[in-house]
C-alpha cells in the first residue's frame, strides 16, 4: 500500500508536465502548417491543452503521463519514471532505469542501395555540406537503411559503441522516430572539431550537423529532442568542457534550457539564429 500511494505522489508531480514539451523531448516535431498536430513515432497527434487525440489509431487521452503511454506503449508506472528521468522531477533518482525496463537494441540493416536517396535528402533539401557528410558514412554513424531513411548512430565511448539511433525519413513525408530499444541517455550522435572544448547541444542530428557547418570549430552533439539532463551531461561538464544549450528557439526548446541551466549554472544559452540550425543553415545558402 505504501508503494502504490508512493507512486500516486509521484503521478501527481508529473501529470501536469506540458505536452509539448514532452513531444519535444521525444523527438516530435511540430507541423509547419498546423501548430496544434504533432509527428510523432505514433503517427500524428493533435494536441489542445492538457488533451491529445491520435486520430489515425482513434487513441486519445490527458496529461503527460497517458502521453508518454501511448508515445512509448509502456505501463502507467514505466511512465511515470521516464518524465522523472527526462524532466528532473519526482522521488526517483535522475537518469535511474532498471534492466527489465530497457529494450533490446535492434538498429535498421544498413542499405547501401538506398544511400544516395538518403544523400540527395540531406545535401538537397536540408542542405547539409557534402563535406561533412562524407567522414560520417566512412565511419558507419550514418548510414542507410532499406525504407530510405537515414540513420544516425548513438555511441558510447571510445570505441564509439552503437546505443541506438535517430531515423529520419528522407521522402515527402515528414517523419522522425528512434531505433527501437535506443539508449539516449547511454551515448550521442556527435559530428566534432579537432581538440575543441567548446560543445553545443542541438535538439537531433541533422541540427548538429547544421551547426557545425556553421561553426566549424565546435563540437555539435544531438541529445536527440530537448531534454533538459541526459544523464551523460555531467560526465562532460566535469571534464572541462565548455557546454551550450543550442535547443530551438521556441518554447519547448527555451523552457528545456531553462531547466539544464537550473541544473547546471555553467551551461549557457546559444539560441539559433533561426528557429533550429538547420533552419540557420538553410537562410545562409
Amino acid at each position: 500500500m505504501n508503494w502504490d500511494r508512493d507512486l500516486r505522489q509521484r503521478a501527481a508531480a508529473v501529470r501536469q508536465l506540458s505536452l509539448e514539451n514532452v513531444l519535444a523531448v521525444r523527438g516530435a516535431t511540430r507541423d509547419e502548417r498546423d501548430r496544434s498536430k504533432w509527428h510523432t513515432e505514433q503517427g500524428p497527434l493533435s494536441v489542445n491543452g492538457a488533451k491529445f487525440i491520435n486520430w489515425r489509431r482513434g487513441v486519445g487521452g490527458g496529461g503527460a503521463i497517458d502521453l508518454v503511454m501511448h508515445l512509448a506503449a509502456i505501463d502507467f508506472r514505466a511512465a511515470v519514471t521516464w518524465l522523472e528521468e527526462n524532466f528532473a522531477v519526482g522521488s526517483v533518482a535522475v537518469g535511474t532505469r532498471t534492466d527489465s525496463t530497457i529494450d533490446k537494441l535492434c538498429l535498421p540493416v544498413c542499405d547501401d542501395r538506398s544511400l544516395g536517396r538518403v544523400l540527395q535528402y540531406l545535401t538537397c533539401r536540408r542542405h547539409l555540406p557534402a563535406s561533412l557528410l562524407a567522414p560520417l558514412v566512412e565511419s558507419g554513424k550514418l548510414y542507410a537503411d532499406s525504407r530510405g531513411n537515414a540513420v544516425f548512430l548513438l555511441v558510447a565511448g571510445k570505441a564509439n559503441r552503437p546505443v541506438g539511433a535517430e531515423l529520419r525519413g528522407s521522402g515527402p513525408r515528414v517523419w522522425r522516430g528512434m531505433a527501437a530499444g535506443s539508449r539516449k541517455d547511454s551515448g550521442y550522435f556527435w559530428i566534432a572539431a579537432p581538440a575543441s572544448r567548446s560543445i553545443v547541444l542541438c535538439e537531433s542530428a541533422i541540427d548538429a550537423i547544421s551547426c557545425c557547418a556553421i561553426d566549424p570549430n565546435r563540437i555539435c552533439i544531438s541529445t536527440s529532442g530537448a531534454r533538459a539532463n541526459p544523464r551523460w551531461l555531467k560526465g562532460l561538464i566535469a571534464r572541462g568542457y565548455e557546454i551550450h544549450c543550442g535547443f530551438d528557439a521556441d518554447e519547448p526548446g527555451d523552457n528545456a534550457a531553462t531547466q539544464m541551466i537550473a541544473l547546471y549554472p555553467t551551461v549557457q544559452r546559444l539560441r539559433p539564429p533561426a528557429h533550429d540550425w538547420n533552419d540557420a543553415l538553410a537562410e545562409r545558402r
